[in-house]
């Protein structure tokens, strides 16, 4: 045999063992493939028939679509408002339990709270392929907005962050066209206006049989990574843009003047509610913390966790590390226009997931609400000191009173079986 034909051979072998390896690993990817999507579709139509063995809530108030995000909700009594946030569906195989029991909590504290309306700030979804298996936002949004319509209490929601990654299967608009379909009469999310950053900025204004508006509810996307930080790999956080900053200035000036073209025509209802006249309470509702909630926390502390001039503490804790707030990395002039016009008295949001204290900063009250998480913070499903909601109660003259509640109380009774949990100390290490 010749020199040539000796060294051909092996390189015929080992082009055949090459070939093998590769069929191999591909013959793995596509099981491997199958049998995750065999998962996925089992453990989602479990899931989908839980949503649906839940009883109905139900609301009888009357809520008026005034188009350009702009809502009416009619009542005489007020309003009962639950907060909830960063519920983190997976939607994948590898978080099937865990979606059910985000589901499982969300539906039990909607069921004792009996709101009049629910408010998601921020990331319902988790599409992290390394925790919940899946790059499909859509899917777990969809369970979620199955639950709301089962439920059936009228709801709305800001992303967060999590909500439409940039690596996940559909973008903020292809969600929020999805969320204000036909199929969810129950979410009453909007995309919002078209020359106003974001989707999702919208009011609901608390409206009596006078025609009175006695408070204002409103929604802003915080938008989510910023400076290239695609995957929020560093924690750099977007803020409220400036023309959303005008926007909610010009939804201010609004309903102000709408309450004064009544109070014109019927001077009897000035009388009736003098404090209206000047300004109209409202409620700002957002993913991301604003700076100033760091700014607060701070002063705070460095006070010895005592009050401070600018500062009094309301209830809470702060249970992260780190920078402890996490908030937009850039300066925004939202703050400074809450003060500037004096209407807006509370803001909340999520993000946090471990924080879940309430200051007034400076005549504003700054809130974290509960998260349900159970997902996207290694090992949290087995801590439950985070875990609850916040309700909001608006008194018919539009003042506002709001606490927190833990889910695993006993009022706050399970369709299926909660889980036992750690109840933990949050920042008791950190004073």
């Amino acid at each position: 045999m010749s020199k040539k034909n000796k060294e051909e051979k092996p390189k015929k072998n080992r082009g055949k063992v090459v070939k093998k390896v590769l069929a191999i690993i591909l013959i793995v990817i596509i099981a491997f493939a199958a049998v995750t999507t065999c998962i996925t579709a089992v453990g989602l139509a479990a899931n989908g028939k839980k949503v649906k063995s839940f009883p109905a809530v139900g609301c009888d108030l009357r809520y008026e679509n005034m188009g350009g995000g702009l809502w009416n909700i009619y009542s005489d009594k007020g309003l009962k408002v639950l907060q909830l946030t960063d519920i983190h569906i997976g939607g994948g195989w590898m978080s099937i339990k865990k979606d059910s029991m985000a589901l499982n909590a969300v539906a039990a504290m909607i069921s004792a709270e009996k709101p009049d309306f629910v408010i998601v700030t921020g990331d319902v979804a988790y599409p992290v392929p390394f925790q919940s298996g899946t790059f499909n936002n859509k899917t777990s949004a969809k369970l979620f907005a199955s639950l709301m319509e089962q439920l059936g209490v009228y709801w709305t929601l800001t992303f967060g962050n999590h909500d439409t990654e940039l690596y996940s299967y559909f973008s903020r608009e292809d969600i929020s066209e999805m969320y204000s379909s036909d199929k969810y009469p129950h979410c009453l999310f909007q995309a919002g206006p078209e020359d106003v950053d974001g989707c999702g900025n919208q009011v609901f204004n608390v409206v009596n049989s006078d025609g009175i508006i006695t408070r204002s509810l409103i929604m802003l996307d915080s938008h989510s990574y910023i400076d290239g930080d695609y995957f929020g790999i560093w924690w750099k956080y977007d803020n409220i843009h400036q023309n959303q900053v005008d926007w909610y200035s010009k939804q201010i000036k609004a309903v102000k003047e709408k309450n004064a073209k009544t109070f014109e025509t019927s001077p009897e209802l000035l009388a009736k509610y003098p404090a209206l006249r000047e300004s109209v309470p409202s409620s700002l509702f957002f993913h991301i913390p604003l700076t100033e909630y760091k700014d607060a926390w701070t002063q705070y502390v460095d006070n010895g966790y005592k009050d401070t001039e600018n500062v009094k503490f309301n209830f809470g804790a702060a249970g992260e590390s780190g920078k402890v707030v996490y908030s937009g990395i850039h300066d925004d002039e939202l703050f400074e226009t809450i003060l500037s016009l004096g209407s807006t008295d509370s803001v909340f949001c999520g993000h946090d997931h471990l924080n879940n204290f309430s200051v007034n900063y400076m005549g504003v009250d700054l809130t974290y609400g509960y998260s349900v998480d159970y997902l996207a913070y290694i090992g949290i499903y087995k801590l439950g000191s985070q875990r609850g909601c916040t309700v909001l109660e608006i008194s018919p003259d539009g003042s506002l009173d709001f606490s927190q509640e833990n889910y695993y109380q006993d009022k706050y009774v399970s369709h299926f079986e909660k889980e036992p949990v750690e109840m933990q100390v949050l920042g008791e290490e950190k004073k």
